[in-house]
């Protein structure tokens, strides 16, 4: 997976690459999709969620330019595959999921996984988590109309949050860069994924 799917496609950060070589992604998917969980596709999670493929995780993931003593906030924690990936370089992790059913299953994946870095919350994520605010990093893993107001309020200066924007069925990965309070934007590739849902309705987004 990692040779073929994430070297041959252009990632080169090295501690990205062994986070990726490091997290078992089987244990992150239902039993009869195992035997295609190395396989460069997103797979069904339940909910109507998916564990995204594995070279958009690395994309992500290297897009924000970790450092290891990075504390990360992750909107939509899914399967926790990308959670646990994060958690590989960063120094803390705190995710949020609105989901109950998947937040519970992720969070147990992960702690029997070892992981102690990582904090868990259920609610809805474009409000982000206040209480551990501000964070050097910003993972969004859904679609979004522009950039969550709130998210962007907890952004530390200076800091990058990775996040697709765009229509429902249509997005590009954006990386934007929070400098002097406002928002610098770098647009990466075309890309897929659910709907992030705002807290009341659009009116949360930046530009949207």
């Amino acid at each position: 997976m990692v040779e073929h799917q994430l070297v041959g496609r252009g990632t080169r950060d090295k501690a990205v690459l062994k986070a990726m070589r490091e997290v078992p992604r089987h244990l992150f998917v239902d039993e009869q999709l195992k035997k295609v969980a190395y396989e460069d596709y997103p797979l069904p999670i339940g909910e109507g969620q998916t564990i995204s493929q594995p070279y958009m995780v690395a994309a992500m993931t290297e897009a924000l330019q970790l450092t290891g003593e990075d504390r990360v906030l992750e909107i939509g924690t899914g399967s926790g595959y990308q959670t646990a990936v994060l958690a590989e370089i960063a120094r803390e992790v705190f995710t949020v999921e609105r989901i109950p059913s998947l937040a519970e299953k992720a969070s147990r994946t992960l702690v029997e996984l070892g992981y102690t870095n990582i904090h868990f919350k259920i609610g809805n994520g474009t409000i982000g988590w206040m209480e551990h605010a501000p964070f050097n990093k910003i993972l969004v893993t859904a679609g979004s109309p522009g950039i969550p107001e709130p998210l962007f309020e907890q952004l530390r200066e200076d800091g990058v949050m990775v996040i697709p924007m765009g229509k429902t069925f249509s997005q590009i990965l954006t990386v934007i860069t929070k400098v002097k309070g406002e928002a610098k934007r770098k647009s990466l590739f075309p890309c897929i994924f659910v709907p992030l849902v705002g807290k009341d309705g659009w009116s949360d987004f930046i530009g949207a």
